[in-house]
């Protein structure tokens, strides 16, 4: 079994920063894929940003600048830094690890941005 804890979200003003935390634990014996997704009400789960077991980092194109996924191998921990938020970054995002075909999902954090 593998659970993921999110933690970070919460209420901002447009401008400000907010640092996402996801730990991985459980049945984990290696480094995997991990990311962020968000979803907006009345809206599709979208890609934030991934790394993959070697570091390498993607982003959606709409946020490159402004967010930075990173991770602590050590610590089975994925970080999302979003800066320069805009009330459109108001979403649940979601922490995932991926295991081969297996994508398991955190519960999510709400970050809400006010204009």
């Amino acid at each position: 079994q593998v659970q993921l804890v999110e933690s970070g979200g919460g209420l901002v003003q447009a401008g400000g920063s907010l640092r996402l935390s996801c730990a991985a634990s459980g049945s984990i014996f290696r480094i995997h894929p991990m990311g962020w997704f968000r979803q907006a009400p009345g809206k599709q789960r979208e890609l934030v940003a991934a790394i993959t077991s070697a570091g390498s980092t993607n982003y959606a194109d709409s946020l490159k600048g402004r967010f930075t996924i990173s991770r602590d191998t050590a610590k089975n921990t994925v970080y999302l830094e979003m800066n320069s938020l805009k009330p459109e970054d108001t979403a649940v995002y979601y922490c995932y690890l991926q295991i081969v075909g297996r994508r398991y999902w955190g519960q999510g954090t709400q970050v809400t941005v006010s204009s």
